[in-house]
């Protein structure tokens, strides 16, 4: 069966792309907003994600001090379109009173040029306020029409849990829980968090879901990242995952020419995870695009899944 391009967020009833966009990268701090070239690169990607079946971009204060923000919301006052905007709070430590959320929250829709945000998530558990603290700040925002669903962002099973049930007292449902989650970290599926989220019937949103271009097939032992992902992935973490690389390959060959990207994020699809990759180009945008509108058959996953368990384990 065709997978459709279209999930529930959580038990909210809001419709989000199975695949999303993440922009952290439009707030990246070495751009300047006042480049015209780049607010023309930017919404070319706009433009060509809208015109996928895409329509959930995933932004946050933290990205580039809201440089991320306004280049949405610059994008959307010239394009307006019926998309799904999520964004996050940052419980910095020295954010103690619920007021900061709403102060927070007032500044992203200002930079957004919204009226409410469809998600808003809470960025990290940051301690000092308890989660059940911020849980009920979110319960006011969601009562004043600021906000359509509530969300988390790296939370842990029990975590997740006790935001769940801190939001339930004011007949409010965890939307999604936004972590980490590829083929090259399925933390969330051996600590329990996947399989609680469903249970809960709250969305797993997936950052990284091609860990930074690795799953992309463009970097091998013999072609080597460079940058700060030499660091993280050198010879011989690449020589490691190669299986996974070449099974990758192979099936993407094997549904129309998909590329190792597509099929990455596909599997993640069908885990019932939303990946959001970012897009520096518009190349990157439809490529992203080509995960949805297929569905990987169930060996294939399963042939995936047993790689990827004897690869990084």
């Amino acid at each position: 069966m065709l997978q459709d391009n279209y999930i529930n967020l959580g038990k909210t009833g809001i419709q989000i792309s199975s695949i999303g966009i993440g922009i952290m990268q439009w707030g990246d701090f070495r751009i300047d907003p006042s480049d015209t070239e780049l607010n023309k690169k930017i919404l070319e990607i706009y433009q060509v994600v809208l015109a996928s079946s895409i329509n959930l971009f995933d932004t946050a204060e933290m990205y580039g001090n809201g440089k991320s923000e306004l280049h949405l919301g610059d994008c959307l006052r010239q394009i307006p379109s019926d998309v799904v905007i999520a964004t996050k709070f940052m419980p910095f430590p020295w954010r103690i009173a619920k007021g900061e959320l709403r102060s927070a929250l007032s500044r992203s829709l200002k930079r957004l040029g919204l009226s409410h945000v469809d998600l808003y998530q809470m960025h990290w558990p940051t301690p000092p306020v308890p989660i059940r603290s911020w849980m009920d700040a979110m319960a006011d925002v969601v009562a004043d029409g600021l906000i359509r669903a509530v969300g988390v962002s790296n939370y842990s099973v029990s975590q997740t849990r006790l935001a769940h049930e801190a939001l339930a007292k004011h007949n409010i449902t965890l939307a999604s829980n936004q972590v980490r989650f590829s083929l090259l970290h399925q933390t969330p599926v051996r600590n329990g968090l996947l399989k609680l989220c469903n249970e809960l019937g709250i969305t797993i949103i997936a950052y990284s879901p091609l860990e930074k271009g690795i799953l992309s097939g463009k970097y091998s032992s013999e072609r080597l990242p460079t940058g700060y992902r030499s660091m993280f992935y050198n010879k011989n973490y690449l020589h490691k995952i190669a299986p996974l690389m070449e099974a990758l390959k192979q099936i993407g060959q094997a549904h129309d020419e998909k590329t190792s990207a597509q099929v990455a994020l596909n599997w993640l699809t069908c885990k019932g995870a939303v990946p959001i990759p970012g897009a520096r180009d518009q190349h990157q945008a439809r490529e992203n695009a080509g995960g949805l509108g297929w569905q990987l058959t169930a060996g294939e996953i399963a042939l995936l899944d047993r790689i990827s368990e004897e690869v990084t384990e």
